[in-house]
């Protein structure tokens, strides 16, 4: 019996050892050599040198020199610490409601844009962090903050065409845009949108 409990702790210590500290490790030490960026969290840096968020994780954009992300139900919108959909069904009211609420404040930050609000720009994604948009979604916001940043809207489409991402191996996905990556861009290239002005407190 002792004979027996005694190899069942050398497994057990022995495996501990190999998959709770060399492995992790190893693929540690592997990932920080191969792919420092990566294995770092894939974090973004403005001109100035900060950290301003990952490009695998969306984060929300309001101000109207900014392109949009999709919406997110990740607990308050973009938690990385509460990943997740709504789980509401297509035949929720709640989610109509919201979908349409979404619609029309579009349509009124975008006056000067073309056609339909694109879908994906009302419908959040399964994890609610989705860093991307299509390149179609990114398009129609170009006369909103071409707007905003008082500059020709072609040169805004242009910087956008830029930014798409193939499909990965070629063949996986479709063609996006990174909205954090895009926005940096854009600073980068036509420096901040101006402020948005305050509203009076008085009459």
């Amino acid at each position: 019996m002792a004979s027996t409990l005694l190899t069942a702790l050398r497994v057990s210590v022995v495996t501990l050892v190999l998959t709770g500290v060399m492995y992790p490790l190893v693929v540690t030490g592997v990932a920080q050599v191969l792919f420092p960026h990566e294995a770092n969290g894939s974090l973004a840096k403005d001109d100035q040198g900060r950290e301003v968020g990952s490009t695998l994780i969306g984060q929300g954009f309001t101000r109207p020199g900014y392109f949009q992300p999709r919406p997110s139900a990740a607990g308050a919108g973009y938690d990385a610490a509460a990943s997740s959909g709504s789980n509401l069904g297509p035949t929720s009211q709640k989610l109509r409601d919201r979908a349409v609420a979404d619609a029309d404040r579009l349509r009124r930050e975008n006056p000067d844009a073309p056609g339909l609000v694109p879908g994906e720009l009302v419908t959040a994604s399964a994890s609610g962090l989705d860093p991307h948009v299509s390149p179609e979604s990114a398009l129609w916001q170009v006369p909103r903050v071409a707007r905003a940043r008082g500059v020709d809207p072609e040169r805004v489409r242009t910087l956008v065409a830029s930014q798409v991402e193939g499909r990965t191996f070629g063949v996986l996905g479709e063609p996006r845009v990174n909205v954090l990556t895009l926005n940096l861009a854009m600073d980068r290239q036509f420096g901040g949108p101006a402020p948005t002005p305050a509203k009076s407190a008085g009459p």
